[in-house]
């Protein structure tokens, strides 16, 4: 029997943000090179995206490079990027057919340049599909800018940034905030990703590493955190009354 059954179809999180890691150390332990745990990876990424587009997720973030990952050898980050990049290009039909629209929030003008051109060709592509939003993830040091900047400029007065306008000024602007957060790879971190918009995020960690996570995981999480009570900071008994 699939885990599959027993999701409560009313329930279902409108955004799910999975923190993709594990692969490095999957290859290692099949004595492998770490490219060939990003390869397998991303095959990871075919089968999860999938199975979130079926079940009718509306939003499905992609975390594999933190800002401090770009540290990593060039050969490397540049390797990883081109590989990312080109199998979402391999993959555009299929994200096409399955009506999927591809996003990113990621600092798209460090990539080379052949890769950031094929990548955002991609979103080009995708951008009039109305099913499944495939977000692929300095976001709040990036809004402190843009508030300090419109302060300089008296577009807005300091008393006035609040909550909502920090969350006006994120690149995730128009993204609902992701009901669950899954890390893989059994690490207890957030590892500076949507450290704003996870603020009420219900978290659940799994020791799979990203190539052995599959769609049965990914339900049995789903499942998990339809059993959770979310309470945004209030009481069990203020959400009953």
């Amino acid at each position: 029997m699939s885990k599959k059954d027993d999701i409560i179809k009313e329930r279902i999180p409108r955004h799910i943000a999975i923190i993709m890691d594990g692969n490095g150390r999957w290859a290692k332990k099949q004595g492998l090179a770490r490219m060939f745990g990003h390869r397998q990876g991303v095959t990871t990424v075919h089968n999860i995206t999938e199975a979130a587009a079926e079940i009718g997720i509306e939003y499905l973030t992609l975390y594999a490079f933190s800002t401090e990952n770009w540290n990593r050898p060039k050969e490397e980050v540049d390797a990883l990027m081109a590989l990312l990049v080109d199998t979402i290009a391999k993959e555009t039909p299929t994200l096409m057919k399955n009506n999927v629209k591809l996003l990113t929030i990621g600092d798209v003008d460090r990539l080379p340049k052949a890769t950031r051109d094929k990548f955002l060709g991609c979103i080009r592509e995708t951008s009039g599909n109305t099913g499944l939003n495939l977000v692929l993830a300095r976001e709040i040091i990036e809004a402190a800018k843009r508030i300090a900047a419109e302060v300089k400029d008296g577009k807005i007065a300091i008393d006035e940034i609040n909550e909502a306008s920090i969350s006006d000024h994120l690149t995730t602007q128009g993204i609902p905030d992701p009901d669950l957060l899954i890390r893989t790879s059994g690490e207890l971190r957030i590892s500076n990703f949507l450290l704003w918009q996870i603020a009420y995020s219900e978290l659940y960690f799994t020791d799979k590493l990203w190539p052995e996570f599959t769609v049965e995981d990914l339900y049995e999480a789903i499942v998990d955190y339809q059993h959770r009570e979310r309470r945004f900071g209030k009481t069990s008994e203020q959400l009953k009354s």
